[in-house]
């Protein structure tokens, strides 16, 4: 590769006819690419040859093959031709290039670092989460320590929704298809859900909610609503549903069952600038308190040459545009804007948070919609005794429970903040004769409101250390007797090594600033 590279030939790209392409390449007995050329439209099909070789290709290439300087072989698979088991076995090639070597060095060390990190990796050391062929591919179980880290992000955001006036609901996990019509979602998504659940009996077709936005539509209409009730700010964790590719799945980051931190205001029109400034209030304090600190922001819009891939009138896309570019302009965000972006019902602001390894991920999004409460005839009742529509502002700030997670634990490389970490503290004794005491230690922490468990397996100590340092348990406390004599234990931090010995009570005391201090700063 790299002794053609210095011959730096040129990459010249030519249109060619299906006739002369299958001739072309029948006269070299190229079987492969005679079979693809036969299912390609004539006009559309493009080669690219360099010196003697000349390959079937869409492209773009690089002009020539000067600007390669340094390459990397980083796989080989075997693969079936066009993925038939039945067909010849071809061998895969996956490669790398950069045009320096400094530069293919370092993104080698980002390669590794990102292994180390993998989501799937740590979430089974950690004990996490699982997946199951029984129960369905994409379809992650939450074992016991994973529910408990879920448990405890969501009482996180439902204590700061509750600071802000939003009320919990709860809305079923299936739906009649046409609450999704209606919406709008099933001629979006449809073909991205899964089959509808036909009721012989009653002759209706329900689906697997793709959304809870309509659900929470339903709820507004529920009751008769007044100026007086706006905002109505209505909050959900519910999860949906999305038939996805088996090929697209990859750990959390891409499932066909996933909780959404969902909540949609409905208010009005005057009110929208308001509303949309305490949920990016909200998103900045949550990024803060999980040290998401690196983050941009992107306002999408709609393409104003392809309207038709969007739904409602011109005037509300335009209030709705000029009100997220307004909100942040007054919070002095400097956010890009992108065009073929917005949802199909409203444009949003999305922010993409920097990981720990400078890995861009899409987190948190912020939704004016104009559409949706016209969609279902939403009204509520103006000071004027008129009926008027409300509009609906749709966030959440993980996004998904799933993915965000996923990015977290890559993050932190499985170090969470204290106050978020599944198990906190383990105790380990070092021998048999210690049990008792440490099962007192614990029973002392849990009190304080430590969660904290008992490493008394019958193990010698630096095996219990490694075991659990794997884990990611922020403190290991080691007692012996010594620790038993004194009423003390011998504290290990993560990451840090060893922190000496202290008094219980001194230790909870810290314990508690570490955690107030880490959400507070």
């Amino acid at each position: 590769m790299l002794e053609l590279a210095r011959q730096k030939q040129e990459i010249v790209r030519a249109d060619i006819s299906k006739a002369d392409a299958l001739k072309f390449f029948g006269d070299r007995h190229e079987e492969y690419k005679c079979e693809l050329i036969s299912e390609l439209e004539d006009g559309h099909i493009t080669t690219y040859t360099q010196g003697s070789f000349t390959d079937l290709c869409r492209g773009p290439h690089i002009p020539n093959t000067a600007p390669i300087k340094a390459v990397k072989i980083t796989s080989l698979a075997g693969a079936y031709w066009r993925g038939d088991e039945k067909r010849n076995q071809l061998v895969r090639v996956y490669g790398i290039t950069f045009p320096k070597k400094k530069m293919l060095d370092e993104y080698l060390a980002l390669l590794e670092e990102a292994k180390k990190r993998d989501h799937r990796k740590l979430g089974k050391e950690m004990e996490l989460f699982a997946f199951s062929a029984n129960v369905g591919a994409g379809l992650p179980l939450w074992l016991p320590k994973g529910a408990a880290l879920r448990d405890r992000l969501e009482q996180f955001l439902r204590k700061i929704q509750k600071k802000y006036g939003y009320q919990q609901v709860i809305t079923p996990h299936i739906g009649n298809k046409m609450l999704y019509v209606t919406s709008g979602h099933y001629a979006k998504y449809g073909k991205d859900s899964f089959q509808p659940i036909h009721t012989p009996q009653e002759g209706e077709e329900y689906l697997l909610k793709p959304m809870n936005c309509p659900h929470h539509c339903e709820i507004f209409r529920a009751l008769p609503r007044s100026y007086r009730d706006l905002p109505l700010r209505l909050a959900e964790f519910g999860t949906v549903y999305r038939y996805e590719q088996s090929g697209e799945l990859h750990g959390l980051t891409r499932v066909r069952g996933f909780t959404q931190d969902d909540a949609h205001i409905f208010c009005a029109p005057d009110q929208i600038k308001d509303e949309f400034l305490k949920v990016m209030d909200i998103i900045f304090y949550i990024f803060r308190a999980l040290k998401f600190e690196n983050f941009e922001a992107q306002i999408s819009l709609r393409d104003p040459a392809h309207k038709e891939k969007y739904i409602g009138s011109d005037e509300n896309w335009h209030l709705a545009e000029q009100a997220i570019i307004e909100a942040c302009a007054e919070k002095g965000l400097n956010a890009r804007t992108e065009l073929g972006e917005a949802a199909f019902y409203g444009p949003k602001l999305d922010f993409m948070v920097k990981d720990a390894i400078g890995r861009r991920w899409q987190l948190g999004t912020i939704q004016v919609d104009y559409n949706l409460p016209e969609r279902f005839q939403l009204e509520y009742t103006g000071a004027d005794n008129q009926k008027h529509r409300p509009v609906m502002i749709h966030r959440a700030p993980f996004g998904s429970m799933e993915r965000f997670v996923a990015v977290l634990l890559e993050h932190t490389a499985g170090r969470f903040p204290l106050w978020l970490a599944p198990e906190q503290a383990v105790i380990l004794p070092i021998s048999e004769k210690f049990n008792d005491y440490a099962h007192q230690v614990a029973q002392q922490l849990e009190a304080l409101d430590i969660r904290v468990s008992v490493d008394d397996r019958n193990e010698k100590i630096g095996r219990k250390i490694r075991d659990n340092e794997l884990k990611r348990i922020p403190y290991l406390l080691i007692v012996g007797e010594k620790e038993q004599a004194a009423g003390e234990i011998s504290v290990r931090k993560q990451g840090e090594g060893d922190q000496g010995s202290q008094k219980i009570a001194n230790f909870a005391e810290n314990f508690a600033k570490e955690i107030n201090d880490s959400i507070n700063q």
